[in-house]
């Protein structure tokens, strides 16, 4: 995952590129944990350094919470319809986890990760959202977090509301009252039929990678229990043969470090990437949601509009006696309104189409050059820990041999 960060960060430019090149470089620092229980969070400071004249100075450093970074992420995706924003890392609710070294340096990591990957992009390194983000003291972050009004902070009447709409819409559905609108459009529909597919296999790769790491700790604490017994037994026998047990104690013990140490870059390195491009999938699919709901609305005002036509048609022919100069402009108003919202829901969508084709080749590309880091970094790491352990043993057989043929 060092790798993928390092390579974040080399997209978005660097402090010491020349004045005339634009830079944006983002680096996440210092976990410092704050308040106990439930309560307590991990705050992390926010380092800026650019020339872009949009921001305020050269350099900029803040202090930010998880919650910073969740807030970014959901102007971002309210802003940009799209555009696969970048996913955060996860929220781990078990206490002793959620503070623990390794789990606040994997988030730190994935923290700068994300904030980079949005400072590189060409869309969303020119949002407000984000030079706010970059440059907001923390009692105006507070007060921006406090302010959103997304699904999960409206009123429980609004909620009802809305699951009875969509419960509504769902039996509609299910009794052939209404048939879903979607798409047809074979391209589309294999690029949807990939993410999904994509996401199981990246899902059961990381799932695969977990049992690895966890394999390779299991492996170490049994060495290291090992190296423990061997030593006592080699303490009790005394002689070449008690030098031999000793000796293999120490090797067994030093492998055990080395296990634990590669279990670690395993974690860090390889189950982190696939896990992250698994919740990047589940962004491209919120993507794919919501540019459904556009082109659903979009149809909704094609047909609503058609019958507005089809019913000011039938007005023009009964106007001299059943209708009004008044209200026929009224009338007439209120089609031209519709037929503004269609078109403009029509630019809607059709800006989310070109996006979305720019944003797949992007992540193509993205992901070829991460899973190829990450895959390369695995198979370096298992090459590594091979040769140690064979060295290790190898270097014992003599001294063991000798004990044997006594």
């Amino acid at each position: 995952m060092e790798q993928q960060q390092q390579l974040q960060r080399s997209t978005s430019g660097s402090p010491r590129s020349p004045s005339s090149q634009p830079y944006l470089s983002v680096s996440v620092t210092d976990p410092v944990k704050l308040g106990n229980g439930v309560q307590g969070y991990i705050s992390y400071r926010v380092i800026t350094k650019t020339n872009l004249p949009e921001y305020q100075g050269h350099e900029k450093i803040v202090i930010r919470r998880y919650s910073d970074f969740d807030w970014l992420r959901d102007r971002l995706f309210h802003n940009y319809k799209g555009v696969f924003i970048p996913p955060l890392p996860e929220k781990s609710a078990v206490e002793k986890f959620r503070f623990s070294a390794e789990f606040i340096e994997m988030r730190r990591q994935g923290l700068d990760i994300f904030v980079n990957r949005i400072a590189s992009h060409q869309e969303l390194q020119h949002s407000e959202d984000l030079r706010t983000f970059l440059q907001a003291d923390e009692e105006t972050m507070e007060r921006l977090r406090s302010q959103e009004t997304g699904i999960f902070k409206k009123k429980p009447a609004d909620l009802m509301q809305i699951f009875k709409d969509a419960q509504s819409k769902v039996s509609d559905i299910v009794l052939g009252k209404e048939k879903p609108v979607e798409e047809s459009n074979l391209e589309y529909e294999k690029l949807k039929h990939y993410i999904f597919e994509l996401e199981n296999h990246l899902a059961e790769a990381q799932k695969h990678a977990y049992r690895l790491v966890k394999r390779h700790r299991e492996l170490g604490q049994s060495l290291s229990d090992f190296s423990e017994a061997v030593k006592l037994l080699g303490a009790c026998e005394g002689g070449a043969l008690g030098k031999a047990f000793s000796e293999l104690g120490t090797k067994s013990e030093a492998l055990s470090v080395k296990l634990q140490k590669e279990a670690h870059q395993l974690l860090m390195n390889f189950e982190e990437p696939l896990k992250d491009y698994v919740r990047a999938v589940q962004s491209i699919k919120a993507t794919i949601a919501e540019r459904a709901n556009v082109f659903r609305h979009q149809c909704e005002l094609a047909e609503t509009m058609k019958l507005k036509e089809i019913n000011l048609d039938k007005l023009m022919l009964t106007r001299s006696y059943k209708m009004g100069e008044a209200e026929h402009e009224y009338k007439e108003a209120s089609y031209l309104t519709l037929k503004a919202e269609n078109e403009e829901a029509t630019r809607r969508f059709e800006t989310i189409v070109r996006l979305m084709n720019e944003e797949i080749a992007r992540f193509q590309e993205q992901k070829t050059l991460d899973m190829g880091i990450a895959f390369h970094e695995f198979a370096k790491g298992q090459v590594r820990l091979a040769n140690s352990i064979a060295d290790a043993w190898r270097s014992l057989l003599p001294k063991l041999e000798a004990c044997s043929t006594q």
